[in-house]
């Protein structure tokens, strides 16, 4: 079987595509750019296709002659919150995504979207599959380009036929994050760069776990289905501690109001248009981290045989990978 994988560079294409080989699936890659080091793919056995996924003619090239397709190229820029851009990859990428599937008669497509495309709940109360998207309210285009480009996935199963699945992540931690992107936190707090934490909560899952899933997705799963990937409801708090204790730093032991922590957005955003700095924190992210954004992963447990791998496994993985690279000695 031979799978394509767009966007593969990013820390979930990379544990993806290891898995997908450890398989025996003949994978395929699609790049953004052929003069990007893609440091965790390197001599690594797979076939590179450069493209960019506006671009209707390179899609069909790199889709035509695959089996089937896994699409994880997106933006996932957040600042500025409107960018014309965001929307432009995530949701004309997806059409043209779903447009080769269709023409080259791809057996499934799975469609790597965003647990925040449903309604958030708390940790002994999470939201799932079945919730209704309130995301519009913080106004960032990554977020809602993501539940338009979702809909466009299940727009097609219904009316085209598509054979697709969504698979929907929370916050990914592991191994290969060569950006980085999530393990940005785990860098910050070795460096001490987070002095306090928020009140907020979110939910985290292996890497590792999330690959296993969307591999099992291939063969599992029902087309035009959601699947959560989600293991771990926490607090800011008891995230922080568990990172702090796995690479050995002291976790930050001051909380902030959330009106506090909203302020300092509100500034930080504020500075960014006159300095031309990208904020760290933004308006929008300040309200997130203030509030509870838990989900349940048990669908994607029981259909697609998600693993539950101890999120200190993740974090340890993580950042011996770090330091492996060099990462541990660069401060931003």
């Amino acid at each position: 079987m031979k799978v394509l994988i767009t966007g593969a560079d990013g820390l979930l294409g990379n544990n993806l595509v290891r898995e997908l080989l450890s398989r025996e699936y003949e994978v395929s890659v699609m790049l953004l750019n052929e003069q990007l080091p893609t440091l965790g793919l390197n001599e690594l056995p797979i076939q590179r296709y450069f493209g960019n996924v506006l671009d209707k003619s390179a899609v069909e090239n790199a889709i035509s002659g695959h089996d089937m397709v896994i699409h994880a190229a997106a933006s996932t820029q957040l600042y500025p919150a409107r960018d014309s851009i965001i929307h432009e990859v995530n949701v004309t990428g997806t059409s043209h995504v779903i447009e080769a599937c269709l023409n080259n008669n791809v057996k499934r497509l799975i469609h790597i979207g965003t647990a925040n495309s449903f309604a958030p709940g708390y940790k002994h109360e999470p939201g799932d599959e079945n919730s209704t998207y309130n995301g519009f309210k913080y106004g960032l285009d990554y977020i809602d380009s993501k539940y338009e480009a979702q809909n466009l996935v299940i727009n097609a199963v219904t009316n085209k036929g598509l054979n697709a699945v969504i698979v929907n992540p929370t916050f990914m931690i592991g191994p290969y994050d060569t950006k980085p992107s999530s393990g940005g936190l785990i860098l910050a707090l070795f460096h001490k760069k987070i002095p306090v934490y928020t009140k907020g909560s979110k939910t985290y899952v292996a890497v590792k776990d999330a690959a296993v899933a969307i591999a099992n997705a291939l063969t599992l799963g029902k087309a035009g289905e959601c699947y959560i990937l989600g293991n771990h409801c926490l607090s800011y708090q008891e995230a922080f501690e568990l990172i702090g204790v796995t690479i050995g730093v002291s976790a930050p032991r001051i909380s902030l109001p959330p009106q506090i922590i909203k302020q300092y957005g509100i500034f930080s955003s504020w500075y960014a248009k006159i300095s031309g700095i990208v904020p760290s924190v933004t308006k929008e992210l300040a309200i997130i981290s203030s509030e509870h954004h838990c989900y349940s992963g048990e669908k994607a447990r029981q259909q697609l045989l998600m693993p539950n791998t101890d999120l200190q496994i993740s974090v340890k993985e993580c950042f011996e990978w770090f330091q492996q690279n060099g990462y541990t000695n660069k401060v931003n």
